[in-house]
């Protein structure tokens, strides 16, 4: 599978956990929703099919904890034989007082693009907000000690701790909106042992829920099973539907 696709079309259900909590009183519980649907077909010389989707669930109690819950999902062919079919699952429990975020992170992901057969990850650390406000715009920072394990395709099992340095940035003006989440996960045995990644999206709303919408995705990592690649890269374009609780 080649590593960028232009994806014609995408599904979106969405709410706004930021929004939410800015007006949320302190003895309630609330749960929102996020998903996404991504599909691509192509045929001729070389015949394509991609499947993609993701989904993400918070719960929070009253303004200060949270509980994010995200999964994601990938599967392709190419020419009829198995490239992508990639599995990544993570929380991230969280408290934050002022502008002090402090963070739990458990993860759990299958990659049969860089031949992971599991990856097991559990860690900790705080973070820090520049800016947040009632829209939901925000720029914060994060950055946790993680422990890891995993297991490859060709038998290896690795196990080692690492930094997890995040940056995330999301900023509305109008009709638009624009998110990122940037890490960076060096090996602390090792620094030549790291993982780099990225996902940007920018959605254009065109009537009161529907929007249309580009999203990238990059990551890196080098640690894979031979005859496997290290990175991986998606463009999708499509539509975007939301909804507000």
């Amino acid at each position: 599978m080649p590593k960028r696709y232009l994806l014609p079309a995408a599904l979106l259900l969405f709410t706004s956990p930021a929004r939410a909590q800015s007006a949320q009183p302190t003895d309630t519980t609330l749960i929102v929703y996020a998903g996404q649907l991504t599909g691509a077909y192509s045929s001729g010389g070389v015949n394509r099919t991609l499947l993609s989707t993701t989904h993400d669930i918070t719960i929070t109690r009253g303004k200060r904890f949270g509980l994010p819950i995200n999964g994601r999902f990938a599967y392709g062919k190419q020419s009829g034989l198995l490239q992508e079919r990639e599995l990544l699952l993570t929380t991230t429990p969280y408290y934050h007082r002022g502008r002090f975020r402090a963070y739990a992170l458990g993860g759990f992901e299958r990659s049969n693009l860089r031949g992971i057969t599991r990856r097991v990850q559990l860690g900790a650390g705080p973070g820090w907000a520049f800016y947040t406000d009632s829209l939901g715009r925000e720029l914060s920072v994060s950055n946790l000690i993680i422990r890891e394990q995993t297991n490859f395709l060709d038998g290896r099992t690795v196990v080692t701790a690492r930094n997890s340095a995040r940056l995330k940035m999301v900023y509305s003006y109008k009709n638009l909106t624009f998110n990122s989440t940037t890490l960076y996960q060096p090996s602390l045995e090792k620094f030549s042992n790291y993982r780099f990644s990225n996902v940007s999206s920018a959605a254009l709303k065109l009537i009161s829920n529907l929007a249309v919408a580009l999203t990238y995705s990059y990551t890196y990592d080098s640690q894979f099973s031979e005859g496997k690649v290290p990175e991986n890269t998606h463009i999708t374009v499509g539509f975007s539907y939301s909804t507000k609780r």
